[in-house]
């Protein structure tokens, strides 16, 4: 783990390469991604929830509204890529989108939601074949992404915030 709270597994890196076998282990973390979460937060209670990940940072209710609304939008940039040809995709302010009424909402809300949204999600990244997965989205800020590097940046991204939970968890013992 990080020392630095801010990324407790570390800082994703865009890989140079991606094997099938990545890809797999990719697949069955986003798989997993739903039942780590909510393992994550089994048992907290709403003071808990209320509590910053960090100084200055998310709170464990807003990191888990969080997972849903960014993995709803990189399964629509999944989807957009397998339907055109190099789409550009509209970026979303996720400070602001924490900030909306919803994300007050019952983390049950967002756990349920993701374990809906993955459902799906899985079954299209098992279908995909190896031309499929070197299709390609534009990303506003960084260029050309393909869907084998979204779905390397999606798997560490799902990690990285349970680990935002677990590790705040581990400090305070609970």
């Amino acid at each position: 783990m990080s020392e630095d709270l801010r990324f407790p597994i570390g800082k994703f890196t865009w890989p140079a390469e991606v094997s099938a076998a990545d890809r797999e282990r990719h697949i069955d973390e986003i798989a997993s991604t739903p039942a780590r979460l909510r393992a994550a937060v089994e048992g907290l209670s709403p003071e808990q929830l209320a509590t910053p990940y960090r100084p200055g940072g998310w709170t464990i209710t807003q990191v888990v509204h969080h997972l849903p609304d960014s993995h709803i939008n990189s399964y629509v940039r999944f989807r957009l890529a397998l339907t055109e040809t190099e789409p550009t995709i509209t970026p979303y302010d996720e400070a602001a989108w924490a900030q909306l009424a919803d994300a007050s909402a019952p983390v049950e809300t967002s756990l349920r939601l993701l374990e809906c949204l993955h459902e799906r999600w899985v079954m299209v990244l098992r279908s995909l074949t190896e031309a499929q997965w070197k299709r390609r989205f534009i990303h506003p800020a960084l260029g050309p992404v393909t869907l084998e590097n979204n779905l390397a940046l999606y798997a560490w991204h799902g990690a990285h915030h349970i680990a935002h939970i677990t590790e705040l968890r581990r400090r305070e013992g609970w």
